[in-house]
């Protein structure tokens, strides 16, 4: 790994083991972040996205279990954690997360302020003042009153709570922060200045960054590279203006063709027909061919592997050679 390298994941794999049998979740995912970076994963609910950033929080609870592979995040292998080492030695140090519907997460019964403050008093051993001063200075840079600080969750506006959640992840300064569907349930005019808060906070923090959702247009304008997953696997990985503008993969292109554009006139949106697979028994071959318009006979036989066209990684048998 070199030195502006600060995540790298290998041929990671996360079940989930229940009575109908493993639920293969997440298969082989390999990726590279380096500092500064931003990255992007797309795809529909139940691909694997949010399975990826528990796997990369060591957050994974039974009855799912990282099955193989490894994470490296500047040294430190988080897949050889314990629990107690991951607190202590990973979470919101190395990397920390933005939870899907965090607006929702935070303690009625507590402040704004005593929450915050929570993880420099207990990982930084960092109070009073200088613990307030801090929270202070992240709260300025999401754009919230420090007034707030001192008010209870229900008093304030979903957006507002949003924002204490992304400031609160940014405390104790990690080397990557995930964003899962950082802007869910909040209207299109409050997404969209959260939404270029970050991109501000980007540049200004310098941090790696992790958006997870289901809109590819955003991901375009925020992402510098994009992770397109597909019932577990990720099948296209590459630049993210690259695959936006030539999208390599079928189900990368269906992704895209269903986005309304404002500048384009289009009859009828694409769609793509069927429903993902039961991932305890997932489809032989490529798990998209049911549901794949090019698909041809060995789709349904082979497992496709890696294949890089233009820059990107493609996981699909269009491009082997003499396909």
């Amino acid at each position: 790994m070199d030195d502006n390298t600060i995540l790298k994941v290998n041929d990671l794999s996360t079940h989930y083991f229940t009575s109908r049998g493993a639920v293969k979740a997440l298969d082989d995912a390999s990726f590279e972040l380096k500092g500064g970076q931003s990255m992007g994963i797309a795809g529909e609910s139940g691909c694997g996205k949010s399975t990826l950033a528990f796997s990369l929080m060591r957050m994974v609870q039974p009855p799912g279990k990282i099955v193989k592979g490894s994470i490296d995040i500047r040294g430190l292998e988080v897949t050889d954690l314990s629990e107690k080492e991951a607190r202590k030695k990973l979470r919101w140090q190395k990397i920390s997360m933005v939870f899907q519907g965090a607006m929702d997460i935070m303690t009625p019964v507590y402040t704004v302020g005593y929450q915050m403050m929570e993880p420099l008093k207990y990982l930084k051993n960092i109070k009073g003042d200088e613990a307030k001063d801090i929270c202070f200075k992240y709260l300025d840079m999401v754009n919230i009153d420090y007034e707030l600080f001192y008010r209870y969750p229900h008093e304030l506006s979903g957006g507002q709570k949003q924002r204490i959640v992304i400031a609160t992840a940014l405390l104790l300064d990690p080397d990557v922060v995930i964003l899962d569907e950082p802007t869910t349930a909040l209207d299109v005019v409050v997404e969209a200045r959260i939404m270029n808060d970050l991109k501000l906070l980007k540049k200004k923090l310098n941090n790696s960054m992790i958006f997870i959702t289901h809109d590819l247009s955003i991901l375009a304008e925020i992402s510098d590279k994009l992770a397109v997953m597909y019932a577990g696997y990720i099948v296209e990985l590459g630049d993210a203006i690259e695959i936006y503008k030539n999208p390599k993969h079928p189900y990368t292109r269906k992704l895209i063709g269903a986005i309304p554009r404002l500048h384009v006139d289009v009859d009828r949106l694409e769609y793509i027909p069927g429903a993902p697979p039961e991932l305890t028994n997932p489809p032989k071959g490529c798990r998209f061919h049911p549901r794949c318009d090019q698909a041809f006979d060995r789709c349904s036989q082979d497992e496709p592997g890696f294949h890089e066209v233009d820059g990107v990684k493609v996981m699909c048998h269009l491009y082997d050679r003499g396909a």
